[in-house]
């Protein structure tokens, strides 16, 4: 209701004036007509007709008149009727090419809107809400074209890295299985330190490989949802379970605090995909031997989920561009940590895609994830 009011309101100058000069045709219509009235026909109009009646077409004067009596007197409110008409016609035309001017200046703010001038927009006063939409318009598309080209970027390099990376541990691989298949007689202690070596280089290139595909499958892929009502305490304790064997390997424990009754409607694979990611990128970013408590609460109207891990205090400057796709906290590509950059965007989009929102803090070495969902 408050916006449909800052809406009218910003239009009131455009209808007053628009108001007006629909009033300054209605009156300059009324004299036109009076004047006619009043000088045409009440004063000398119809002596010029029977003169002109008598000298074009030489007709004696009584029957000129007789012709102007009975073709203008006995139909005069025909006659002033569609005079009447005539005038406000030839006066709404005008008017009409008046509104077409504001019509012509929308236009020509669109123009430059899609032209590659960056000459701010500048409307009539009477039409400066339309300015400011425009202006605004134009300086939200400039930081998506800048963000989107951020982002191809960004993946682009990240292509390039995988690429180089992939032939590290690939050269590896083939390294050491030749040796393994060209001395047979190896000992065997050797020969599991090889076996151990390839297996290690072979894992770190399945996860390069995955990481290409996932640049593929974000790329063409379109999130719809399937909802459903989801007992998310026994959701958030399967994701728990399932990151068990990470957790072990990367020294963490991870600590649920969350009422068992707690349910929400929302899509159950989407969901949980949401809180893999998020979870994920706790674990690689998280000190070795630290906790991570995951929590939830319940309002009337909306479900919070916190994920919270102790590492490395995230920059603000990273924090705000940390659920843009293609983007890594790490930029060193020998860490291991953080995978195509696109957990975290994926994530946003899902719990966006709920009616939700996203945010992420971090402080004294302390970083929190919290999704909010609405209950219904």
């Amino acid at each position: 209701m408050k916006s449909k009011t800052q809406n009218r309101e910003k239009y009131t100058s455009l209808k007053s004036k628009i108001f007006l000069q629909g009033m300054g045709i209605m009156a300059v219509a009324f004299v036109v007509i009076l004047i006619g009235y009043k000088w045409l026909w009440q004063g000398s109009g119809g002596d010029w007709v029977v003169y002109f009646l008598q000298n074009a077409l030489h007709m004696d004067w009584e029957i000129a008149n007789n012709i102007y009596g009975r073709l203008f007197r006995n139909n005069e409110s025909l006659i002033w009727i569609g005079a009447t008409l005539i005038v406000f016609m030839i006066l709404f035309r005008f008017f009409l090419s008046g509104l077409t001017r504001y019509f012509d200046e929308v236009s020509r703010g669109i123009d430059l809107l899609l032209s590659d001038n960056e000459e701010e927009i500048i409307l009539p006063p009477e039409m400066s809400a339309i300015e400011t939409k425009l202006n605004t318009m134009r300086r939200t598309l400039e930081r998506r074209e800048l963000e989107a080209r951020m982002a191809e970027q960004r993946k682009n390099d990240l292509v390039v890295y995988l690429a180089h990376d992939i032939r590290t541990p690939l050269t590896s691989v083939i390294g050491y299985l030749s040796l393994l298949d060209e001395l047979p007689d190896m000992p065997m202690e050797q020969r599991a330190r090889y076996v151990h070596i390839t297996l290690d280089k072979a894992k770190r290139l399945d996860l390069l490989i995955n990481e290409f595909f996932e640049i593929t499958r974000y790329n063409l892929q379109e999130i719809t949802l399937e909802k459903e009502t989801i007992d998310l305490y026994y959701m958030l304790v399967q994701i728990v379970d399932e990151f068990y064997p990470i957790l072990e390997t990367h020294g963490n424990t991870a600590k649920l605090v969350a009422d068992e009754n707690l349910t929400i409607f929302a899509d159950p694979v989407k969901l949980a995909r949401v809180f893999n990611n998020i979870l994920k990128n706790a674990i690689a970013y998280s000190y070795q031997g630290s906790e991570i408590v995951i929590s939830a609460e319940s309002t009337e109207k909306e479900v919070l989920i916190y994920i919270r891990n102790r590492g490395k205090t995230i920059p603000e400057k990273k924090l705000e561009s940390i659920f843009e796709k293609f983007y890594r906290l790490d930029d060193s590509r020998t860490s291991n940590t953080g995978g195509a950059g696109l957990g975290l965007a994926i994530a946003k989009e899902i719990v966006t895609l709920h009616g939700g929102t996203i945010t992420a803090q971090s402080k004294d070495e302390l970083t929190t994830f919290c999704v909010s969902l609405p209950v219904a």
